[in-house]
């Protein structure tokens, strides 16, 4: 079903895209052919061939009708520039993207997809118009289909964080699963079970006590609550493939994999590490002073959220949906 659901999505996003580059090219947004005058001054000699440095200015109200910007409050437009003149008097000027520059010119350059850090134009007209000040009149490198390029920029870029996390998660997967193991040979693992046995009994009455699931859970939960979320990503992975062995429908969540995945995300904490980390590094007077409360929350959160799956699992509707698919399987 999910995977309907992120195909639905991209699909809408593609077609969103590409219906949003259609109108703005028939609109002409991004002024492709259109010439654009300003000033550029410099401070050395024009040399042919050359290249120099300058400023582009123009006024903000011909760049905000230029460009049809509603909420464009500038009174002047400057943005750092490099200009190369030819011996014809033309040539090109790169306008530099920088903090400065403003949000329209950044999303042009963004939407070539390439060379995102600068915007070239070609000069039609060059003029001197004072000691070190040009009129020139230019025609910036034609802006097409900037929506469906972000698109598939994101979708790379994501690519490659995703193959980043997951080989990020070997090493830190490996630490914390070979630990759980020497815990489980040691015997440490199945001590910590039977000494929250009654608990876990009524948590998930459906696994046995002495099933390795029952460890993994027990140090997910532990992990969660002392803050240490490496520790606990592969843990709990390791307990939902533990869970997954017990399902009795493999494309749908159990009633244990939904109650042990309701008290993983309900933030039971006991030392919150990384939100102290964040506070301290921010300057806070007292990092520590959220400790009570993310207890008092991350316990109301989980005792609410457990409660909730136990009267849903009770639920004769979902009950019904399990029973007719056994009788499908044996069928």
């Amino acid at each position: 079903m999910m995977n309907y659901i992120w195909l639905a999505l991209i699909v809408i996003g593609i077609i969103t895209a590409v219906g949003t580059d259609v109108y703005e090219s028939s609109i002409n947004k991004y002024r492709n052919g259109v010439e654009f005058k300003a000033t550029i001054e410099v401070n050395e000699e024009i040399k042919p061939g050359a290249q120099v440095k300058g400023i582009l200015k123009a006024s903000g109200d011909y760049y905000k009708d230029f460009y049809s910007l509603k909420n464009f409050t500038q009174d002047i437009v400057e943005n750092e520039v490099i200009l190369n003149l030819k011996d014809d008097g033309k040539g090109t000027i790169t306008l530099l993207i920088s903090e400065n520059t403003p949000e329209f010119w950044k999303s042009m350059a963004k939407g070539k997809g390439t060379n995102t850090d600068k915007l070239i134009a070609n000069i039609l007209k060059f003029e001197k118009s004072g000691e070190k000040t040009y009129n020139a009149s230019i025609v910036f490198e034609r802006v097409s289909l900037v929506k469906i390029k972000q698109v598939l920029n994101a979708v790379i870029e994501y690519s490659e964080l995703a193959v980043k996390i997951a080989i990020g998660l070997i090493g830190i997967m490996a630490l914390w699963l070979g630990i759980m193991k020497i815990g489980e040979l040691a015997g440490l693992i199945n001590l910590l079970a039977k000494a929250v046995k009654p608990l876990t009994k009524r948590l998930f009455p459906e696994i046995p006590p002495e099933h390795p699931a029952i460890g993994a859970m027990i140090m997910n939960i532990s992990a969660n609550m002392l803050g240490l979320g490496n520790a606990a990503t592969p843990l709990g992975l390791k307990a939902m493939e533990e869970l997954q062995k017990l399902n009795p429908k493999k494309d749908t969540a159990s009633d244990a994999m939904v109650t042990f995945l309701v008290i993983n995300t309900s933030g039971m904490t006991l030392i919150p590490a990384t939100a102290i980390a964040v506070r301290a590094a921010l300057g806070s007077a007292d990092p520590a002073a959220i400790i009570s409360t993310t207890i008092v929350g991350g316990f109301a959160a989980t005792i609410a959220g457990v409660t909730a799956a136990k009267i849903f699992q009770r639920l004769k509707i979902f009950k019904k949906e399990l029973e007719e698919n056994k009788s499908e399987e044996q069928q």
